[in-house]
């Protein structure tokens, strides 16, 4: 069993660009939003012995939080005080283990390490030399994890399955209310720790904030303009559609036979011209009339009606085969999971992606049949009403 090494923690970001510092009383109101049962807060003298078992350090905000009460009652919550050592052990592995998995099983090899040896056991074996010095990260919840960066605080929380890293808030506290009650803050996360970084900006993984990764499907005009019309959706609600996006959309549109007065200009934009993109959609969408179509945000819940109109597109596209199960997963975690506190009707699909992304499944190979368990899920959804009854 591997423990992660420790390391120096990263350079400070500058002043402006911190979210403001934990508070013990900040993270007693985070601990009153959580579905789980409160423990005694950690000691001083117990977080330090948990950083000197194991061989990290927790972030600044990490340790207040702990400090303010440890969450218990459900195996995704890790147990500092009375856990299984080799299971906190084994939490602590998983993100290095799993990047190293796909180094041996699926071609990966990071940037910053030397060439890659052709021989598939030397190359596992010089990346695990090479990622000897990663910063650790530190399980928060599940799959949910900080940087181990002692002395240092607002680094966004990651969720990690092998090469697979995503955003999941800005920092720990935006972390908590969106995972657990379906707010959080607009602002731009950016990773803090340079080897995490590479695979949620411009890496492996994907970003679930940025636009969705999925692949053209349109084959009539009613299907490119709904294309059209989701990525306004997507806008709406906070997420960030690319020029390419907005590009290849407006081209899939007007090959359909689409006809507006912009549409041919934003599809034969060049790469030079990308700051165009926007305006020319935005022209598109008011030819369209699409732009007094647009859900309205008129609930307690942020955009509650643009968001269930997203994940039922995103369930097509998985259906479709348009959108990978797991990404299509995590994709309606995070927008519709998470961000609509949690409805019941979403509680399989969410537990089927957990399963997918489980490392069991993965050192296991059972991936495919998990990933079939979320496409039948998916139609499911889509066979019922919709929006589906909720709490």
């Amino acid at each position: 069993m591997t423990t992660p090494h420790p390391s120096s923690p990263p350079p400070p970001a500058s002043p402006a660009s911190l979210p403001p510092r934990l508070t013990p009383e900040d993270a007693r109101v985070l601990l009153q939003l959580l579905p789980a049962e409160i423990g005694p807060g950690l000691s001083g003298a117990e977080l330090d012995a948990v950083e000197a078992r194991f061989g990290f350090g927790f972030s600044a905000d990490h340790r207040v939080f702990l400090a303010a009460g440890l969450p218990l009652g459900s195996s995704r919550w890790p147990d500092w005080r009375d856990g299984d050592p080799d299971d906190l052990a084994d939490r602590l592995a998983q993100p290095l283990e799993g990047v190293l998995f796909d180094v041996e099983h699926n071609g990966f090899w990071h940037p910053d390490w030397s060439p890659r040896p052709a021989d598939a056991s030397e190359a596992l074996k010089v990346a695990r030399a090479e990622s000897a010095s990663v910063p650790p990260l530190v399980p928060v919840y599940g799959h949910r994890y900080l940087p181990g960066a002692p002395g240092t605080w607002g680094h966004p929380v990651l969720s990690v399955h092998q090469t697979d890293v995503v955003l999941y808030g800005n920092d720990l506290a935006d972390y908590v209310r969106h995972e657990f009650t379906g707010r959080a803050s607009s602002l731009t996360a950016h990773a803090t720790v340079d080897f995490w970084s590479y695979f949620v900006e411009g890496g492996a993984g994907i970003d679930v904030t940025a636009p969705t990764p999925y692949a053209p499907y349109a084959v009539t005009p009613r299907e490119a303009v709904e294309c059209l019309r989701m990525l306004a959706v997507e806008r709406i609600v906070g997420r960030r559609p690319s020029p390419e996006q907005f590009i290849e959309a407006g081209l899939t549109a007007l090959l359909l036979d689409v006809e507006t007065e912009s549409l041919p200009l934003l599809a034969g934009l060049t790469r030079s011209e990308h700051d165009r993109a926007e305006g020319l959609f935005e022209r598109v969408l008011g030819e369209l009339g699409l732009a007094d179509t647009m859900p309205a945000d008129d609930s307690d819940l942020p955009w509650e009606a643009a968001r269930w109109e997203l994940v039922h597109w995103w369930l097509r596209l998985i259906v479709n085969g348009s959108l990978a199960p797991g990404a299509g997963g995590d994709l309606i975690t995070y927008e519709g999971w998470s961000a609509l506190a949690r409805p019941r009707a979403l509680r399989p699909l969410f537990d089927a992606t957990e399963a997918h992304n489980a490392w069991a499944a993965v050192r296991a190979g059972s991936r495919e049949r998990l990933a079939a368990a979320i496409v039948a899920e998916a139609e499911r959804l889509l066979a019922g009403p919709w929006p589906p009854p909720h709490d």
